[in-house]
């Protein structure tokens, strides 16, 4: 007669009072307490994991827990001895060693991938091609910790299949639920923060081109703000809400409106600039004449560039203030939404 347990994705939660306080060489007869005796250690260390994952994308910056990082390690360690103490069952070695190699695994993991993440978190905002690598890099690193769990759900399955045991699918457990949750977040909010990010990283090479005087280089950051935006806005209007949830698509969106105007209005910041750049011609032509030898046409076309000047430069400091004000209001707009949408779609744990 085949004997019945309820099958969670990533652990035998309803199966770990069967063994409390039993010494593994106690379980070996019974396959049921057999897969019981080896979720127990992982039931502690997944908790831990997960509340580092969760942690991090709450926080965003990897670099303010690397504490709970040493200490997921600490209890991945804890895990791997007490599943090393857990003898064969009659002999077989195979979920056992399963559960080491995924036990191993999460180390390296933990010890190397999100070590790499950590270390890219100062870098990552340098460039769009850097935030790029270290978002995949995050979400790569969760997919392979979804399918180190399913193939230790695989090694499962064999055991029961081989020893009679029964595994009846239930509901989810509340870890698994969470750690597929927080996949499925990660990738919306990634791909709508790298639009977010992009115009919002070329919008600030503008400036300082801008800040440089440096009027090529305006004019390419321009250009590329302006395609950005539009690009951007084009995927936008395709991409659909998570869970019905509009809010950080729409600041998005509003966000790269923005980016779109200044890109436009850069042209007439960049005319101040021309315009500034001839009158210290003329003036420089003017004063390298002595009173006496100024004419009268002189000293008009020098009044006259002088009145142009203020007014291209009255114009300049209104259009500057109010994109400076828009820009201001946007990535506050941005900010206040991502924070209030990952917290409310974020599992916490």
């Amino acid at each position: 007669m085949k004997k019945m347990i309820m099958k969670h994705y990533f652990f035998l939660l309803m199966l770990l009072s069967l063994v409390a306080a039993m010494p593994a060489t106690a379980q070996t007869e019974d396959p049921v307490k057999y897969l019981s005796a080896i979720y127990a250690p992982q039931q502690e260390m997944n908790k831990t994991y997960m509340a580092y994952v969760s942690a991090m994308a709450h926080s965003k910056r990897a670099k303010k827990i690397e504490k709970m990082r040493m200490q997921t390690l600490e209890g991945i360690e804890k895990c791997r001895y007490k599943t090393i103490d857990i003898p064969f069952y009659k002999g077989d070695n195979a979920l056992r060693k399963s559960s080491l190699d995924y036990i191993q695994l999460c180390y390296k993991l933990f010890n190397d991938d999100y070590a790499h993440i950590v270390n890219m978190d100062e870098i990552a905002e340098q460039s769009f091609d850097e935030m790029q690598a270290y978002l995949l890099l995050q979400e790569k690193t969760e997919e392979k910790l979804q399918q180190a769990s399913k193939n230790m759900s695989d090694a499962v399955d064999s055991f029961a299949a081989k020893y009679h045991v029964q595994l009846v699918e239930g509901q989810k457990d509340e870890l698994s639920i969470k750690m597929a949750k927080a996949g499925e977040v990660n990738k919306y909010h990634n791909k709508v923060y790298l639009l977010f990010f992009k115009c919002n990283w070329q919008d600030g090479q503008l400036t300082n081109a801008f800040n440089k005087k440096k009027l090529t280089e305006i004019e390419q950051s321009r250009n590329a703000l302006s395609a950005f935006a539009n690009e951007g806005l084009a995927v936008l209007d395709t991409l659909k809400n998570l869970e019905g949830d509009p809010a950080l698509a729409g600041a998005c969106k509003n966000a790269l409106q923005f980016y779109k105007k200044s890109a436009e209005e850069a042209t007439q910041l960049a005319d101040f600039l021309l315009k500034e750049e001839a009158f210290e011609k003329l003036q420089k032509s003017f004063e390298a004449k002595s009173a006496k030898d100024r004419t009268k046409e002189d000293v008009d076309a020098y009044n006259k560039a002088v009145g142009e000047l203020n007014a291209a430069a009255d114009k300049f400091n209104k259009t500057n203030t109010a994109l400076n004000n828009g820009r201001n209001q946007v990535i506050q707009q941005w900010n206040e939404t991502e924070r209030s949408f990952v917290d409310a779609h974020m599992p916490h744990y």
